[in-house]
């Protein structure tokens, strides 16, 4: 069989920057809010509402839009939602008060719900199916680094510097994307009936991928919202909980397209790999609850940046090979409207739970479903041996 020809970096190059901006949007502020709920006057609850705006925003509306690009095709899509981010952004850099920035973080996450499911169904029709992982690794890679931008941005200068980074980069993105991404072909779309969607989005190559995204993202909303406010809960400087998610970022950054090549030449497979990364994810969410340190802040940041980089690029090419090019758009935006259930729920569920008992019975609780969702993913993912659903 002929190996398919490697697709052109000027091709995929933009998209990544999409995919970045998207990851930076969510994660860059969240970063930081953590460390400064007092001097902006959020309570634990606000905190991660807040912080739930993005998902909330996403968790409505990818799916509409995954649709929309597989029946207009995801260029377009692309463009318009970064546009309109841009828009968000300067919303925040005009009034930063609290009001203003849960207003820009919503927006911002109508926006990302455009450009972040069309381009990843780009991403999976450029690459082609033989390089599924290994381009993916890269995509999730160039995200990860959003999460360290935002803490050295506002460290360096104040949160405005932050929006306004983020508008320029959706700004020269959609610039990007419209010289150099290629016009995808529209493919020839079947008529579906409503039995059909159901039968699509019940079919475990479909729901098992989007449980296990959905419980990493529930552990990195967290992670990048809570750590710094753990580290000043322990009396330490906040610089420490910069430091953490620096760690996280960063592992996640170098690992991921490493995971990615692995999977492409079968050397990793998604039941093992990632059911494993959340049981770590697990161990280092009791860690945190029981008996939070300095070290074991940078421990839990580890095994939280492995989880992040094992379980994406595994999770959404086993998406993207089970599903067929003229529903690309549609199965990206539904699993990423998991994804952000979980990016939603967690800082939602620890802020709940914190509230009205305590932080570590927060940490508690969602160690203990992340534990389940690691059962249910090793139970219901097929042997790598066996036939792959389609």
């Amino acid at each position: 069989m002929t190996a398919t020809p490697q697709p052109p970096t000027r091709h995929l190059a933009p998209l990544y920057l999409a995919g970045f901006t998207t990851a930076f949007g969510a994660h860059g502020v969240a970063s930081v809010l953590g460390a400064e709920t007092d001097d902006i006057g959020l309570s634990l609850l606000g905190l991660g509402t807040v912080l739930a705006l993005y998902d909330i925003a996403e968790v409505i509306l990818k799916p509409l839009f995954g649709a929309l690009s597989d029946r207009i095709g995801a260029k377009p899509v692309i463009i318009g939602g970064l546009v309109a981010f841009v828009a968000a952004s300067l919303l925040a850099i005009l009034v930063p008060t609290v009001i203003v920035l849960a207003l820009a973080r919503l927006g911002q996450g109508a926006a990302a719900s455009a450009f972040s499911p069309a381009s990843s169904a780009a991403v999976a029709r450029i690459a082609g199916r033989e390089r599924l992982s290994r381009y993916f690794g890269r995509y999730g890679a160039w995200k990860s680094l959003g999460y360290l931008l935002g803490i050295v941005l506002v460290q360096a200068f104040d949160i405005r510097a932050l929006y306004l980074v983020l508008a320029v980069l959706a700004a020269v993105a959609a610039v990007w994307v419209t010289v150099s991404m290629p016009s995808l072909p529209v493919p020839p779309r079947p008529r579906n009936t409503v039995l059909d969607l159901v039968r699509q989005t019940t079919d475990r190559s479909f729901l098992v991928p989007t449980l296990m995204l959905a419980s990493t993202t529930a552990v990195l909303g967290v992670a990048i919202g809570f750590l710094p406010l753990l580290t000043t809960r322990l009396g330490l400087p906040a610089v420490v909980g910069a430091a953490a998610i620096a760690v996280l970022a960063l592992v996640s950054t170098v690992v991921q397209p490493q995971v990615g090549r692995l999977r492409d030449d079968g050397r990793i497979h998604m039941r093992s790999g990632s059911s494993a990364r959340l049981v770590v994810a697990t161990g280092a969410l009791v860690v945190l609850a029981v008996a939070p340190n300095a070290v074991k802040l940078f421990v839990a940041a580890v095994a939280f940046g492995m989880t992040i980089a094992v379980t994406t690029p595994l999770a959404f090419a086993h998406l993207a090979a089970a599903t067929p090019e003229e529903r690309m758009g549609r199965t990206m935006g539904n699993a990423e409207l998991g994804r952000e259930a979980g990016d939603a729920g967690g800082p939602l569920l620890v802020g709940a739970i914190a509230a009205a008992w305590t932080l570590p019975a927060a940490l508690g609780v969602l160690a203990a479903t992340t534990a389940g969702a690691a059962l249910i993913s090793w139970a219901g993912l097929r042997s790598p041996r066996s036939k792959a659903p389609q």
